[in-house]
């Protein structure tokens, strides 16, 4: 299992929830952390045809080749 660990601000946490509430991609930890599990994300995002992460976070390279993505 891969794992990409990318600090936010609160700010983007929330927005990062508010985008993706109707998706089971995203998972709040206890702890506040945001759990992105990427292959959810994809599927999701093919089928609504939004990419709001990479509206959200334009300049953040993501891993492609991790499973889950931590926003910590």
């Amino acid at each position: 299992m891969t794992i990409q660990e990318i600090s936010v601000s609160n700010n983007q946490k929330k927005t990062i929830q508010k985008a993706l509430k109707k998706s089971k991609a995203l998972i709040e930890e206890e702890n506040g952390d945001l759990v992105l599990d990427q292959e959810s994300y994809f599927e999701w995002c093919d089928d609504t045809g939004k990419y709001p992460l990479e509206d959200i976070m334009p300049d953040q390279d993501f891993d492609d080749d991790a499973q889950y993505i931590v926003f910590v």
